[in-house]
C-alpha cells in the first residue's frame, strides 16, 4: 500500500485545480472546489480500497500548510483596522448574536429530532473552526469527531450557498457580507469570501476569530440551559 502514497499529493492538487477551473468557468454555486474535490476523491479511495491514512500520509504537506495559511488571514484584517476600530461595537454585537443564534438553533433542532444530549453537545459548536469546535464539544460532553463532521458540513453549505442567499436578500455591504459568512461558516466561508473580495475576506476572518472566542466562553453555560428548556 505504501506505493500509493507518492501520488496522493499530485492527485489532490490536480482534482482541486480542475474543480477551481470548473467553478470559474460555469459560475454555479454547487461547483465549489472543496465540495467537488471531496465528491471525487472520497469515492475514488473507497473504490480502490486505499486507506485514508495512506492517502493522508502522501499529502500531509498540504495539512502542514494550513496553519500558516490561517495566520495569513491576519494581513487583510490588519489592512481594515481603521474600519474595525470605527465599528467595533457593532461587530462584537453582530458576532455575539450570530454565535448565540447558531448554538441555540442547531442544538434545539437536534434535540427536537430526538438526538441524545451527547449528540446535541457535539452539534452546538458547529459554526466555529474545527479545533475550537472539538475542544468545546469535549468540554461539555460531546463527541469531538461528530463536531468536526458538523463543522465541515456547515462550512461547505456556507461556502456553496452563502453568497447566493446574501444576494437574494439584497445584502450588498461588504462588511455585512463578510461578518455573516465568517459567523455562519467559519474558515470555509472565509476562504470563499477571500476568493471573491478582499474586504469581505478581512471581515469574515475577523468574525471567525471573534465567534470562536464567544462560542468557547458561552457554549458551556448555554448548553445546560438549552437542554433544560428543549430537552
Amino acid at each position: 500500500m505504501m506505493a500509493y502514497i507518492w501520488w496522493s499529493l499530485p492527485l489532490t492538487l490536480a482534482v482541486f485545480f480542475a474543480a477551481r477551473w470548473l467553478a470559474a468557468r460555469f459560475k454555479f454555486p454547487l461547483l465549489n472546489p472543496l465540495l467537488i474535490s471531496m465528491l471525487v476523491i472520497i469515492p475514488f479511495l473507497m473504490l480502490t480500497g486505499i486507506s485514508y491514512e495512506h492517502y493522508f500520509k502522501g499529502s500531509e504537506l498540504l495539512n502542514d500548510l494550513l496553519q500558516p495559511a490561517v495566520v495569513a488571514l491576519a494581513y487583510p484584517l490588519y489592512e481594515q483596522i481603521h474600519q474595525i476600530r470605527a465599528r467595533w461595537k457593532s461587530i462584537i454585537t453582530i458576532c455575539f448574536v450570530g454565535s448565540v443564534v447558531a448554538m441555540v438553533t442547531g442544538t434545539s433542532v437536534a434535540l427536537l429530532m430526538g438526538a441524545t444530549p451527547q449528540i446535541a453537545a457535539s452539534v452546538i459548536p458547529k459554526s466555529v473552526t474545527t479545533p475550537i469546535a472539538m475542544a468545546v464539544s469535549s468540554s461539555i460532553g460531546g463527541i469531538p469527531a461528530v463536531s468536526a463532521v458538523c463543522v465541515i458540513f456547515v462550512g461547505i453549505l456556507g461556502a456553496v450557498f452563502g453568497h447566493t442567499l446574501l444576494n437574494l436578500m439584497r445584502i450588498r455591504t461588504k462588511a455585512a457580507r463578510g461578518l455573516a459568512m465568517g459567523t455562519a461558516s467559519h474558515a470555509l466561508g472565509t476562504a470563499r469570501c477571500a476568493e471573491l473580495d478582499y474586504q469581505e475576506g478581512a471581515f469574515s476572518s475577523l468574525a471567525l476569530v471573534i465567534c470562536g472566542i464567544i462560542t468557547s466562553l458561552v457554549a458551556p453555560v448555554l448548553f445546560p440551559v438549552i437542554l433544560s428548556v428543549v430537552g
